[in-house]
């Protein structure tokens, strides 16, 4: 069970309740689902104010509560100071200042989404389940924007160079640190984040017995149309296997 802070009540224009409970289960699926750990994290658009975001406190995923969440404004820093955010809050800043068509956005380090940063092997839709990857999923070199680093998305600056390695992608790859999906609702995000990491891993296997037949980019394009379609039944499963929130 979560221990928060007191938060003062919340104003009038305040984000749908329902959008921060979602919040709080994407935390707690993310988790299940082998995508987050202890760290990453993943935020939404406010419903009311375009100019802000929700992301939860600098906690671990699987201990989000809707009382862990908080009011960020687009330079990344929480509305109501005193509760330590967390320190790569400025990706999620950079990306939904720049993107107005993303909704919601997951920073994960993956496990097999990882490799594909550090090799030279392009991450490609391998099943109809990846079919968002059609469109690719780049990769961010933070040494050419900011030299040696800690790897983190530290400030304003570094998520600027990653929004414009991304582009319009739904998914960029951070090399050797993890990566970023996005999506046009916290449903969409959460989804192709954990069939990001699905298709990771049947690319790594099947490249061991083989070349592979990946989706043609049409291919790709129908599977992902469908996929959004039918997003509901996992996100309704995935709810119901971590259990009620409070």
């Amino acid at each position: 069970m979560s221990s928060a802070p007191s938060l003062p009540p919340v104003e009038t224009g305040g984000p749908d309740p329902a959008l921060v409970l979602d919040l709080a289960y994407a935390n707690r699926i993310l988790y299940d689902r082998g995508v987050l750990d202890a760290y990453g994290h993943v935020s939404v658009r406010h419903d009311k104010n375009p100019k802000r975001f929700l992301l939860a406190r600098n906690m671990a995923p699987a201990l989000v509560t809707t009382s862990d969440i908080l009011e960020h404004d687009l330079e990344g820093e929480p509305v109501v100071p005193g509760i330590r955010p967390y320190l790569e809050r400025f990706l999620h800043a950079g990306i939904y200042r720049a993107r107005p068509d993303v909704i919601a956005i997951v920073h994960s380090h993956s496990p097999s989404v990882i490799p594909f940063g550090v090799t030279g092997t392009a991450l490609r839709p391998i099943c109809h389940m990846g079919g968002f990857l059609g469109e690719g999923a780049p990769i961010f070199e933070i040494r050419e924007a900011g030299g040696m680093t800690d790897m983190l998305i530290s400030n304003n600056g570094l998520a600027d160079a990653l929004v414009r390695t991304m582009g319009a992608s739904p998914a960029a790859i951070l090399r050797g640190h993890g990566s970023v999906v996005t999506g046009n609702s916290i449903m969409q995000a959460v989804w192709r984040s954990v069939f990001a990491e699905v298709n990771a891993r049947l690319q790594i296997e099947a490249s061991r017995l083989g070349p592979i037949n990946f989706l043609m980019p049409e291919e790709a394009k129908k599977a992902s149309d469908l996929n959004d379609g039918q997003m509901p039944r996992a996100w309704n499963l995935w709810k119901r296997i971590v259990g009620p929130i409070e």
